[in-house]
């Protein structure tokens, strides 16, 4: 009997994009730039780019509404539960995926683990938000 809760959704877009800035800005964005071989400059000249925010959004709220529609398929009820079923639906379907490509490619290991990490992160907090902040059908 649970529907969407758009509100939550919202919350967790807005949140995960200021996310995105702490994790690739002062938590990872040095190492993260040295990994990808971009500098400051490039990066500053890379993000007037339309384009690139345009997909961010979209990659972000994408993943979110799906998992609230799932939930609400799987009946989640409760944060810990949206939690661990957003990681592990990252993990499997994303991050390993990552990791393999990465591997092929011959990206730096820890490449895998910046970028798989924010999404393994992001979803998961989404996923405890999504569960903990249900809306019921009346």
């Amino acid at each position: 009997n649970l529907k969407i809760n758009h509100l939550a959704v919202w919350i967790c877009i807005v949140l995960m994009h200021a996310f995105g800035f702490l994790w690739y800005g002062p938590l990872f964005g040095q190492k993260w730039m040295a990994l990808v071989e971009l500098d400051q400059a490039t990066m500053q000249q890379e993000s007037m780019n339309m384009g690139i925010w345009i997909l961010n959004t979209v990659a972000i709220i994408a993943p979110i509404y799906l998992l609230a529609w799932l939930f609400t398929k799987l009946n989640v009820t409760s944060g810990m539960r949206g939690a661990a079923i957003a990681f592990l639906i990252t993990f499997c379907f994303h991050h390993l995926a990552v990791m393999n490509a990465n591997m092929f490619a011959g990206e730096p290991y820890g490449l895998a683990w910046i970028t798989g990490g924010y999404s393994l992160t992001w979803l998961s907090v989404s996923g405890f938000i999504l569960g903990a902040w249900t809306k019921e059908n009346k």
